[in-house]
């Protein structure tokens, strides 16, 4: 097994979610959807849904820096993906934005 190590800069978020009964499906596929955009400087996200409450979700978003992680979220494209987003929730996520400051990948363990 091939062990990548990286001196980068990352930046990204963490949000904590709960998602409306009977709408992770879709919220999921909303999710794929926008992998379509190629927002500059997005590298991937990884969602997790909670072994004590499955409505329970929590997104990591990775971007190449903070400039592009703020460019994208101050753009109207990103604000009316989230409006759809936020529909399929019962509130508003709970936000936790940050310097990734240690990663470690896999080769060849990829998602999907």
């Amino acid at each position: 097994m091939d062990v990548t190590y990286e001196e980068v800069t990352m930046y990204g978020t963490v949000a904590r979610m709960r998602v409306k009964h009977g709408e992770e499906a879709r919220l999921l596929a909303l999710m794929k959807d926008e992998e379509e955009l190629q927002s500059p400087g997005f590298l991937g996200y990884v969602v997790y849904r909670m072994d004590k409450d499955a409505r329970e979700l929590y997104l990591a978003v990775i971007f190449a820096d903070k400039e592009s992680y703020v460019a994208n979220a101050d753009s109207p494209e990103q604000d009316a993906r989230y409006r759809k987003m936020v529909a399929l929730l019962e509130g508003e996520p709970e936000w936790h934005d940050g310097e990734i400051v240690d990663a470690m990948m896999l080769e060849g363990h990829g998602g999907r």
